[in-house]
């Protein structure tokens, strides 16, 4: 089977299970891009605008998100983006549980794409993938390798939109990742 339909039958996995859809809102969003991807994006949970597109990193932080991997030299399609929960939660900000969950089904794809190098936005991508809690203040910018993969550390691009001091920051985090490259 290809790697795209296998990705394809992960994304029918997490329309019909009842654990990822429940108290969420709106259309799965499994994730999109190359399942040749040397390099995949992961935030925390899809938003509203996500919610009724079925689309990753479609609304504010998105379209920044977007404009970062262009300027590390990245083009879009060649990359892959997605989340360890895959609809929009009612009460927002995910739960360890609802992570948890969502970490199956994001090690499932990861298998498949085999990336080289795995961003980890924010704190719940760090949770979801490395097991542990941590303060993105701190680490970001922190290459991790673990599990036989290799992760960037780095701010959500949501962050800027709250602390616009954190953008610097967030930049500095992508020209790592062009360096890496």
């Amino acid at each position: 089977m290809l790697k795209q339909e296998q990705l394809d039958a992960i994304a029918q996995q997490i329309t019909r299970c009842r654990v990822c859809r429940r108290r969420k809102i709106g259309l799965p969003v499994p994730g999109e891009g190359s399942p040749e991807a040397e390099v995949v994006f992961i935030g925390e949970a899809p938003g509203k605008t996500e919610a009724v597109t079925g689309r990753p990193f479609v609304g504010r932080a998105g379209k920044l998100l977007r404009q970062l991997i262009k300027e590390a030299g990245l083009l879009e399609e060649k990359v892959y983006i997605t989340s360890p929960v895959k609809y929009f939660p009612k009460h927002l900000t995910p739960t360890r549980e609802e992570i948890e969950h969502g970490r199956k089904h994001l090690e499932e794809q990861l298998a498949i794409i085999q990336p080289k190098i795995i961003v980890l936005l924010g704190r719940v991508a760090v949770l979801a993938l490395l097991k542990r809690a941590v303060a993105i203040a701190k680490e970001h910018g922190i290459i991790v390798e673990a599990d036989d993969r290799r992760y960037l550390i780095a701010y959500h691009p949501a962050a800027p939109l709250h602390s616009p001091k954190v953008r610097a920051e967030l930049l500095d985090d992508f020209k790592k990742l062009k360096n890496l490259l």
